[in-house]
């Protein structure tokens, strides 16, 4: 008896070894696919916030149009028609939504959250006093980049920042990126404007 015991379980041994190979290949080959669409979500995300960055790229050059000095130096009949076309293509980006989810921690909510805060309120200060509001931007812009910048660094801005997701690291430097550019714009046309009416009353004198 106790030898055909014996002998029952050497037959079972390679029965058991044989799942448990079986079992680790199978594994193995899920992980395998896992890794594949791991590369392809990637993949999804990085086209996603590509379409992301081009549709703001979009509304920027239509809004750059728009407020072009070209644009003012048109007659009323083509303006209105390329206002028309241009409120037409806006619309139709405006009509593209993308959304990428970015999972953060209480931490980095918080930090998203406060950093936020203080953009929207040099925005709201840049409406009222463009000089002043110039200044603090460069400052939050120079929290943001690598290389040494040439104005004042905003230290706790720049804390807030590196305390945010990667992802929302990225996106707080594309809107300071767009910001700076749009207020560099309209100071370029402030002084365009300027000079017109400078040589305008020139003419006039003469």
């Amino acid at each position: 008896m106790a030898q055909a015991k014996i002998q029952a379980k050497m037959t079972e041994a390679p029965c058991k070894f044989s799942r448990t190979m079986s079992m680790a290949d199978r594994s193995g080959r899920l992980l395998e696919n896992l890794d594949q669409l791991e590369m392809r979500v990637e993949a999804l995300r990085e086209t996603a916030s590509a379409m992301e960055q081009e549709r703001e790229c979009i509304l920027e050059m239509i809004q750059s149009i728009q407020n072009s000095q070209e644009m003012r130096n048109i007659c009323a009949g083509e303006r209105e028609e390329l206002d028309l076309t241009s409120n037409r293509l806006m619309g139709r980006t405006l009509s593209v939504e993308i959304s990428i989810g970015t999972i953060r921690n209480s931490q980095q909510e918080e930090a998203l959250s406060k950093a936020t805060s203080i953009i929207d309120e040099m925005v709201k200060k840049l409406l009222n006093d463009m000089a002043g509001g110039r200044q603090q931007l460069m400052a939050l812009h120079a929290a943001c980049v690598s290389e040494a910048p040439p104005v004042p660094i905003d230290q706790k801005f720049q804390a807030l920042v590196i305390s945010c997701a990667m992802e929302d690291q990225k996106k707080i430097k594309r809107r300071l990126d767009t910001l700076l550019r749009n207020v560099e714009n309209a100071e370029k046309n402030i002084k365009i404007m300027d000079n017109q009416k400078l040589d305008g009353s020139k003419a006039n004198g003469c």
